[in-house]
């Protein structure tokens, strides 16, 4: 794999800055897993990080934007947001079973005090970040 470029808008790490303390380190984990499995995966050489409706948000070329944020509504947990139009979710759901919590066709919601499966979830960013790409596959490439 090449270089990854990473474009950041400003106002992400602000937003990073404005979690409480107990939140921060886990978007901060999930922001770092996002970068990382774009490092890893073949075809990836840019990805934009951005705010869409206020929350970090991952784009790249051939994939479905990927967001992120937790919420003061419900200040025990935090999520990734995938496009509920697309079949993300559920094929997550297919392919991972119980290993998530799952909200609708759009998000896998993390407790602050859970173990993230990591592995499967670097699954689920691989294919949100490459879904134009692996759409036509049963499992995403999963």
């Amino acid at each position: 794999m090449g270089k990854l470029v990473l474009k950041t808008h400003p106002k992400v790490n602000e937003t990073f800055a404005n979690y409480p303390a107990s939140v921060r380190d886990k978007m901060q984990f999930l922001k770092e897993l996002v970068i990382e499995t774009a490092e890893e995966t073949e075809g990836i050489d840019e990805i934009e990080v951005t705010l869409k409706w206020g929350e970090p948000s991952f784009i790249t070329k051939n994939g479905s934007t990927l967001r992120m944020d937790w919420k003061e509504k419900s200040p025990d947990q935090y999520a990734m947001y995938f496009q509920c139009t697309s079949r993300l979710v559920r094929t997550f759901r297919l392919v991972f079973d119980h290993k998530f919590h799952y909200e609708g066709n759009r998000a896998l919601v993390f407790q602050l005090n859970q173990k993230i499966p990591v592995v499967e979830l670097k699954e689920c960013i691989k294919a949100s970040l490459t879904y134009h790409k692996v759409k036509h596959l049963m499992t995403l490439g999963i």
